[in-house]
């Protein structure tokens, strides 16, 4: 019985796609062990089910790269293996963001690239960057981009 396998979390997984004011985002390189392979990915982690996701998703943001953001746009949600986990995944557009300090935890090594979006976009259709939430996300995000279903002035920023 598949049912009796099924993996149960009390974790939600949260994506970001920070756009800075010229256009670019971040991608956080790490070292994926079950994978036993480096992978490019926008800034993502958990946050508990029972605090609001956007708290989650602005606490990953500062830890991973070191950016706030004044501007938040839920716009995706996924069920990232429903057939073996009940893994549930909110990503979020941030932008209007401020420099800090990334302050990742003790056992994370991670890299960060800022590059142009439509380069995550060509990368993510290119198979270069290959995990599930990022891939998903980087790709909505160029559909209501391209179908102008984004806030006016994040399309402007991404429209330059």
């Amino acid at each position: 019985d598949w049912s009796s396998d099924v993996c149960s979390s009390d974790l939600l997984a949260i994506g970001i796609i920070p756009i800075h004011a010229d256009g670019t985002t971040v991608l956080v390189g790490r070292y994926r062990y079950p994978l036993e392979a480096y992978s490019w990915e926008i800034p993502e982690g958990g946050g508990a089910r029972t605090i609001d996701p956007l708290d989650s998703a602005k606490r990953e943001l500062v830890e991973e790269t070191g950016l706030s953001a004044g501007r938040w746009l839920r716009f995706l949600e996924l069920h990232l293996s429903n057939s073996v986990s009940d893994e549930h995944a909110i990503n979020y557009i941030a932008w209007d963001l401020t420099e800090g300090t990334a302050q990742p935890d003790d056992t994370e090594q991670l890299q960060l690239r800022r590059v142009p979006f439509a380069e995550a976009v060509r990368m993510a259709m290119a198979g270069e960057i290959t995990d599930a939430m990022a891939v998903a996300g980087l790709i909505k995000a160029q559909l209501l981009l391209d179908r102008g279903e984004l806030p006016e002035d994040l399309l402007r920023i991404l429209r330059k």
